[in-house]
């Protein structure tokens, strides 16, 4: 019978990573079953975010892995940062969500747009996990529309005062720095560094979640912010630069699915192997064969896109369009095995010793956060057809 380790790779997919990229996963995979895993459950029930976690994090190099190392990062390639991602969502949405906020968007932000003086204050201490950042950008009222966005900066002097409301932030009250957008009196976009702690500038963290349980989410609040013009992203170019950083974490969340979409299978392979009904197991059943060779056809399908997805992304040829194909694809097919897992599991499956339904859960938020599934089908539709459907 066959080891899951050797189901992971049963179309020859660990051919075609590095040693390196290997030898990192490898290294994560260890941390999630040794500090995450046995006690998820617990954290997830009471809606904490492990946040003891964070040195160790920083020490692995979880924070900074395709920054270059003239800011303390890791410098490596986007594959690698895609098989953490999966790893860590293998243990949790949520533990996957603070990494990829804290680097895909608030990190990306400030390499991408910040000045060499915002570059060298903030990005090393990110990287050792002294600051950590989130990114405001949705809120109450604009959501897959950001363009429809109501917080405003208007300038005085050498100064900008903030107004406004950012909702479902993730990282949002432990975070040390904020990357906000806000739009000028001429309606242009801007992104703001809000430090921690500023005079203005708070957080209220959202208690009522049934997803997303062990994931800091909060909403942030600007009544009349007065920061200096040097904690503005001086290369900004509007619009775009506010979706950019999204694309980035997009990228994150597909091989993250895969994670998730692994650990809910190989609990369902595992426990139809062993729960007995009508004196056999239920996985001699044809329905239950069924099931568990539609959720692993998947999930390779899906990783074979991250892959590939990676590889465009190395050789500077991917688009938003392709990493929309691939978030629209994973994110659905995750939340079915993590559905399909919990049948398999039965009445088991909604307990928290069990992962599938928190998982399911968990997913429910990841299918439409970061672009929903719709959104996601417009940008290929836009590619395919040449119309923009939203107009």
């Amino acid at each position: 019978m066959a080891e899951i380790h050797e189901l992971r790779n049963f179309y020859g997919i660990e051919d075609y990573y590095t040693q390196e990229e290997k030898m990192l996963r490898n290294t994560v995979r260890e941390f999630v079953k040794d500090k995450i895993l046995p006690y998820i459950g617990e954290w997830w029930l009471k809606g904490e975010f492990p946040k003891h976690l964070i040195p160790e994090m920083a020490k692995l190099g979880l924070f900074g892995i395709t920054l270059p190392e003239k800011y303390g990062g890791l410098g490596l390639g986007p594959v690698s940062y895609g098989l953490i991602m999966e790893e860590l969502e293998y243990g949790d949405s949520g533990i996957r969500s603070f990494c990829s906020v804290h680097n895909s968007l608030a990190m990306y932000s400030i390499y991408t747009f910040g000045s060499e003086e915002q570059k060298n204050k903030y990005l090393p201490e990110m990287v050792k996990g002294k600051l950590i950042g989130c990114y405001g950008l949705t809120e109450p009222n604009a959501g897959s529309d950001p363009f429809s966005m109501e917080t405003k900066a208007i300038k005085k002097g050498s100064k900008w005062i903030l107004n406004g409301t950012k909702m479902w932030i993730t990282n949002g009250s432990l975070a040390d720095i904020a990357i906000v957008w806000a739009k000028d009196e001429e309606k242009n976009f801007h992104g703001f560094i809000l430090e921690k702690g500023i005079k203005g500038f708070s957080s209220n963290e959202i208690k009522t979640k049934i997803s997303m349980r062990a994931s800091d989410t909060s909403e942030l609040i600007m009544e009349d912010v007065e920061i200096d013009d040097s904690y503005r992203l001086p290369d900004t170019v509007g619009f775009k630069s506010c979706l950019m950083p999204l694309n980035e974490a997009r990228y994150g969340i597909t091989w993250g699915c895969v994670g998730s979409a692994w650990a809910c299978f190989e609990e369902a392979l595992n426990h139809s192997k062993e729960r007995i009904q009508f004196k056999k197991p239920i996985a001699s059943f044809q329905l239950t064969q069924k099931k568990l060779v539609d959720m692993f056809e998947d999930i390779i399908k899906a990783e074979l896109l991250c892959l590939h997805l990676g590889r465009l992304k190395e050789k500077g040829k991917s688009k938003h369009y392709h990493v929309s194909l691939v978030k629209r694809n994973n994110t659905r097919v995750a939340l079915e095995i993590a559905r399909t897992a919990r049948e398999i599991l039965g009445a088991y499956g909604i307990t928290t010793e069990y992962q599938s339904m928190r998982h399911s859960a968990n997913l429910e938020s990841v299918h439409t956060y970061e672009g929903t599934y719709e959104i996601h089908t417009l940008i290929v539709g836009k590619k395919l057809t040449d119309i923009d459907a939203v107009e």
